[in-house]
Order: structure tokens, then sequence, then C-alpha cells
């Protein structure tokens, strides 16, 4: 069975099971870190039936509309994601404030806390799995979803400490301080996902891969497979990367011996990204380009970083 599809399955069960299980301990003790732990797990449920859909819908392959795949709705979805995750920061803040105005009143606290503990290490366990199958699979819906599901422990282990201070100490206005810092410190969260949304849509290169593509290139030149090279391009939908270059061969280098070096390149390039769909796409020029193409001789001698000319 496909790893994804289990780990997403998994987490939709345990969303379920987390919801049903904090409001029964908020039903029962009235505690607002308790309900706005299990507001966070309302907001959880929807996103991941989102996640469970990007998932399935970025593994779709390539059509006549979508030509590169449907990889991109990843970021959207965890774009989407980030902004519940807003929303269900928003509702605890409010819920916190008005308790905090209001006075709680709270019952039944060690059985709250019996039961926001237990759910608790099954998040844990479950966004442990959730991100390394991700990761390992480069499918950021995973990723994404596995650090909610992170946080949500970390959430609920926060609030089983404070809710078993204001047990211990008897000073119930700790209470929804406690629902106000929850609810803080997932707005934090939700702003990670929206940044990782923004620059997955705007697709940022990465200087580490960059870094990897310059040397393989600047190899290659040194050791005479190319002349020189210029227009390199790179970017990453998911676990697919696209990279182009335009490579410069000698003016009577035949089509054949160009053809045959520039595989080697694509394929020592392609070696760069172990376990991902990688597409080497590479545009093959005569030296004699710079005579013919004046404006274009900065881009390519010498190299800088990425391929662009120094300044």
């Amino acid at each position: 069975m496909d790893p994804r599809r289990l780990a997403m399955g998994a987490s939709i069960g345990a969303a379920g099971l987390m919801l049903i299980g904090k409001l029964g301990a908020w039903w029962l003790t009235g505690s607002s870190a308790i309900l706005s732990d299990a507001l966070e797990s309302v907001i959880h449920l929807a996103a991941t039936a989102v996640a469970a859909f990007g998932l399935w819908w970025t593994a779709q392959p390539a059509d006549e509309d979508h030509p590169y795949g449907h990889g991109k709705f990843a970021y959207f979805s965890a774009g989407f994601e980030g902004a519940l995750i807003l929303v269900a920061a928003v509702a605890i803040l409010y819920t916190g404030g008005r308790a905090l105005l209001l006075g709680p009143q709270l019952q039944a606290l060690g059985v709250g806390i019996a039961i926001t503990g237990g759910l608790a290490l099954v998040n844990l366990a479950l966004g442990t799995f959730l991100v390394r199958v991700g990761r390992q699979t480069q499918t950021l819906v995973l990723v994404a979803n596995g650090q909610h599901v992170l946080t949500d422990s970390w959430t609920s282990f926060g609030v089983v400490a404070g809710v078993a201070l204001v047990w211990a100490t008897g000073l119930d206005w700790l209470d929804p301080v406690l629902a106000i810092a929850v609810g803080l410190n997932i707005v934090w969260t939700s702003g990670q996902l929206l940044r990782t949304s923004f620059e997955g849509l705007m697709e940022r290169t990465s200087p580490a891969e960059a870094a990897r593509l310059e040397d393989t290139l600047r190899q290659a030149q040194a050791e005479g497979l190319v002349v020189a090279y210029h227009q390199v391009r790179h970017r990453r939908i998911g676990h697919e990367v696209l990279i182009e270059a335009h490579l410069l061969f000698e003016d009577d280098a035949t089509l054949h011996d160009a053809h045959r070096a520039a595989g080697v390149v694509e394929r020592r390039i392609g070696a760069l990204f172990p376990g991902e769909n990688v597409t080497v796409t590479t545009h093959l020029e005569p030296a004699c380009h710079d005579d013919e193409h004046p404006e274009s001789h900065a881009d390519y001698l010498p190299a800088g970083p990425a391929g662009e000319a120094p300044a």
C-alpha cells in the first residue's frame, strides 16, 4: 500500500478521534484551555480533509491542460491549512479573553487532564509518522499536515500542564491565560505554513540546490565537456524538480559529440536529487553564439551562482 495514503488515512481517523475526545473533555471540565485545544482540532479535521484531497490531486499525472502535473496544489493545500489554523487561533484568543473577563467555571479537571494527555500522546506519534513519510516521499501535503498534528500535540501537552497547575493551585484565572498563550502559539504556526505556501507558489529557489547545480556545471566546464553554460534555471513542485540550462560547445563540435556530452551533464545533474522525479532540459549552442548575440555574453562567461553573470 502507498505509505502516503496510509499516513493520510491515519491522519483523518485520528482527527475525528481528537475532535470527539477534546470536546468531551471540555464538556466535563468547562476549561477554556481545553476548549482552545478542541477548537484547534475542529479546524484540523477540516484541514486534514483538504490535505487528503490535495494528496490525491497532486498524485494525478500530467495531462493536456496541466503539462507539468498537479503538484502545485500542495502549496494551495498548505496555505489553506495555514489560513484555517489562523481562524482557530482567533477563536481561541476570543474564548480565552472572554473567560478571563467573566471568570472561568471549572470542574472535574482530573478527568479532563487524563483525556487530553492521552490524546496528546496519540498526536505526537501520528505527527512524527506523517512528517517522516512526507519527507521521505517529498510530499509537502503530508509534511504540512504532520507539522499541524505535532503542533496540536505540543499544544495539548501545554494545556495539560497548565490545567494541572490550575488544579493544584486553585488559581482559576490561569486557565484563560493559558488559552490565550495557546492561541498566540497557533498564530505563529499558521504564519510558518502560509510562508511555505507563498514561497512554493512563487517558486523560490533553494540556495543549496542552486549551489549544487553550479558546482556540477563548473566541473563539467573544467573537464572540457562544455565550453560554457548560461540560462540555468530550476524549480521544484513537490517531489518534481525541473531544470533548464544552455550548454555551449566548440564551433566545430558535431551534434553527436555535443549530445553525448550533454547527456553526461544531464545525468550528473539528475544524480543531485536522488529519489526524486528530475527533468533536465538542455539547449545546445555553439560557442560562436557570443558573436551572433553579443548581448548575451554576460550570461555565460564567466558564470556566477546558478549561471548568473557576476556583477
